[in-house]
């Protein structure tokens, strides 16, 4: 039997600042999944490592920033919670980067995987 490789990582930088948050979040989500390789295979998990630098400074178009609203239901009665981009933005801007880059990779077993080589960081 023929021993396997260990996959082999690419580590990729990517600064936030001024990039259109859902474009930056498909290029990530591509990288994490691995499409970019020529050994691409849907059911492995051969995607890269990602750093995201200021995230605080990302952009949006339009009025999201103002009309977006991220909700989040905690399981009873009146737990619905809502919060708009800005507000969100200004708490948690790593989490907008997340949930964005979350909703795009592949609704399957390999996503946690997938995420946790994400890491995002704020500016100072």
């Amino acid at each position: 039997m023929a021993k396997k490789e260990p996959i082999k990582r690419k580590v990729w930088k990517i600064d936030a600042e001024n990039k259109v948050l859902g474009r930056m979040a498909t290029e990530i989500a591509l990288l994490l999944r691995g499409k970019h390789k020529v050994s691409f295979e849907a059911y492995k998990d051969e995607g890269d490592i990602v750093y995201v630098e200021n995230a605080n400074k990302v952009r949006v178009t339009g009025q999201k920033g103002e009309k977006k609203i991220y909700y989040h239901y905690s399981g009873y009665p009146g737990g619905m919670k809502a919060e708009k981009f800005d507000d969100l933005r200004v708490r948690f801007p790593e989490k907008i980067i997340k949930l964005a880059v979350w909703r795009m990779l592949p609704k399957n077993k390999l996503r946690s995987q997938m995420i946790k080589r994400l890491h995002i960081s704020r500016s100072k």
